[in-house]
């Protein structure tokens, strides 16, 4: 079991800069593969960005080139830095990791950071 705690979401102006942190704790998250979604109100949940255990990273086109997510295995935490935020930045972000095994996938969320960017 993996548990996964967000932190350093908050309400900036556009422009602005977030660091959100997502620490794990209950498992090594080494071998988990680290994903970012968001859900904006009346939206679905999508997925913003992640990183794999190599540390090979993916972006939706809507943050390519803002955000960047990173991950520190020695203290079992990952990062989205979020720059030059816009106002349709704003959501609930949420941390998530998960691992494949021949017994199938492993999945594990966060209770997720409110960010409000305003104009």
């Amino acid at each position: 079991q993996v548990q996964l705690v967000e932190s350093g979401g908050g309400s900036v102006q556009a422009g602005d800069s977030l660091r959100l942190s997502c620490v794990a704790s209950g498992s090594t998250l080494s071998i988990h593969t680290i994903a970012w979604y968001r859900q904006a109100p009346g939206k679905e949940r999508e997925l913003v960005a992640n990183i794999n255990t190599g540390g090979m990273t993916d972006y939706s086109e809507s943050v390519k080139g803002r955000f960047t997510i990173s991950r520190d295995n020695a203290i079992n935490t990952a990062y989205l830095q979020m720059n030059s935020l816009k106002p349709e930045d704003t959501a609930v972000y949420y941390c998530n990791a998960f691992r494949t095994s021949w017994s199938g996938r492993f999945d594990y969320w966060g209770q997720g950071t409110q960010v409000t960017v305003s104009s």
